[in-house]
């Protein structure tokens, strides 16, 4: 089944999507849960809240890229858990729960500027993201979105980990150039 008759599962409310969903990048948002928390249960947790979380944004968004957009889903309920369990060490537990108290109070949607300026700050990293070429831009992706280790992406692609270090530093500096040049920063 192709992403856009997926897509429309999802629009017409037909569960089916999901099963659909789960077939075909199921294995996809698992490996970008587990690179980013220690726990398989807990990738998982987050690859089944992907589902629930596609279905809920599906009749409001429509993806163009149906794996990207649950890659993003599946990478941000991962940093989430991943910040929620630093929090319970740090604060006893007390972080989560004070935040939740708080949830009633605070602006649940982005202001329109904030979501503009996101989407303005995104173009231009992707802008500066095809003036690498094209090994550093995926040493540069699987390190930052993928959450690879050094380890893995120099296996991946057959160099030393000092050079997979090298290029990150290398790509962080011109990122730096170009954001202050567009002032970001």
């Amino acid at each position: 089944m192709t992403d856009l008759q997926i897509v429309e599962l999802y629009w017409k409310r037909n569960s089916d999507a999901i099963s659909h969903s789960v077939q075909k990048y199921g294995g996809y948002c698992l490996r970008v849960a587990k690179n980013i928390l220690s726990d398989v249960l807990d990738a998982e947790e987050c690859v089944n809240d992907t589902w629930i979380g596609a279905w809920n944004s599906m009749p409001d968004h429509r993806p163009d890229n149906l794996r990207a957009f649950l890659g993003m889903i599946t990478r941000r309920l991962a940093c989430s858990r991943l910040r929620r369990d630093y929090a319970h060490k740090r604060g006893g537990g007390q972080l989560p729960l004070i935040l939740d108290e708080l949830d009633a109070c605070l602006p649940t949607a982005p202001s329109a500027a904030q979501v503009v300026e996101a989407k303005a700050l995104e173009q231009s990293i992707n802008t500066f993201l095809h003036t690498l070429s094209e090994q550093d831009c995926n040493i540069f992706l699987r390190r930052y979105w993928y959450a690879e280790s050094i380890l893995e992406i120099s296996r991946r692609y057959d160099v030393l980990p000092n050079t997979v270090k090298s290029s990150l530093h290398r790509s962080r500096r011109k990122l730096r150039a170009h954001l202050e040049k567009e002032e970001y920063l």
